[in-house]
């Protein structure tokens, strides 16, 4: 005797058990990947505010930044974005075309965050993309004309070339180190930056000059825009 085997609940079982999953959540699974690597670029110990970590993140691809909670990455609760990204999958079982999904991510950045943390899923808020002007520039040449001027072999005060530098009104988003040392006073002022990319930075050693290490020299790991550097510059790293 013969018996009639049906096979159409094959397929709806395996969905429920998790064996084949549906195109929609293989495309957020995309989407929620691009987030989490925007989490990866905005990871760094650098102190950086909130609307540079914004700016950095909408520079990203792919990434749009819908909202922007905190100050800055060293302060109170750190900085929290939400920010909206996009992912496809195609699954020849159930569909006939591929399926893109939208969907909203939550990024904490902070020095106490892990890198590679996966974002977390949110409902996205109303509203269009926030938008970011852009970074704030170093004054180079105001900076030259302000600094105090040392006579060759004469010594320069600290105090006078940090009321200098109050003077020029930056950007407070500015990064500003100063240090002495034997009588000198090295200077670095950086912008914020993108913690992937190359440090942009004005160096002024001894404070009658200033100088921009070399792109190589600022790219992350390298440490040639730090205040040291500034004292005593040191030879390129290749």
């Amino acid at each position: 005797m013969r018996r009639l085997v049906l096979l159409a609940p094959v397929l709806p079982a395996l969905t429920a058990c998790g064996v084949i999953r549906s195109s929609e959540e293989e495309a957020t699974d995309a989407a929620r990947e691009t987030a989490t690597h925007a989490g990866q670029r905005l990871h760094g110990p650098r102190p950086r505010t909130a609307e540079a970590v914004g700016r950095s993140a909408a520079g990203v691809d792919g990434v749009e930044v819908l909202r922007v909670k905190g100050t800055s990455t060293h302060e109170g609760d750190r900085v929290e974005l939400v920010v909206r990204t996009s992912g496809s999958a195609y699954n020849g079982w159930f569909d006939v075309e591929e399926v893109t999904v939208r969907r909203c991510f939550a990024l904490r950045v902070s020095p106490g965050a892990e890198w590679g943390e996966e974002a977390r899923d949110v409902a996205c808020p109303g509203g269009l993309p926030l938008g970011f002007g852009p970074p704030p520039e170093v004054p180079q040449v105001a900076l030259e004309e302000k600094l105090p001027q040392v006579p060759e072999g004469g010594r320069v005060d600290e105090a006078e070339v940090r009321r200098a530098l109050a003077a020029l009104d930056m950007d407070p988003s500015i990064t500003t180190e100063v240090k002495t040392e034997n009588g000198r006073v090295g200077i670095v002022l950086s912008p914020p930056a993108d913690p992937h990319e190359p440090v942009d930075c004005v160096v002024a050693p001894g404070g009658t000059s200033t100088w921009t290490p070399p792109r190589v020299r600022r790219m992350p790991g390298e440490g040639g825009c730090s205040v040291d550097d500034a004292l005593r510059p040191a030879p390129p790293p290749h």
